[in-house]
């Protein structure tokens, strides 16, 4: 299976126009999935939106408290 990720602007008319070059003589399954970009401001007010969102639920990383003594390497 091949990823072909393309990014266009669709036009007024609201046609994506889309070219790609795949192998000659084959069957193949197409998906497209639309989804709109974020400007910079959107991207920055989500962030801000979810920034601390785990706060009441912090991620843990269970380490020990004192690392582990080892031979050196001779």
């Amino acid at each position: 299976m091949e990823t072909i990720r393309l990014s266009k602007q669709v036009g007024e008319d609201g046609i994506p126009r889309l070219e790609m070059l795949v192998s000659a003589n084959v069957d193949c399954d197409i998906t497209i999935r639309v989804r709109p970009k974020l400007s910079q401001e959107e991207w920055r007010a989500f962030l801000e939106a979810t920034a601390g969102s785990l706060a009441d639920d912090p991620i843990e990383c269970n380490q020990p408290l004192q690392p582990d003594v080892r031979e050196d390497i001779v």
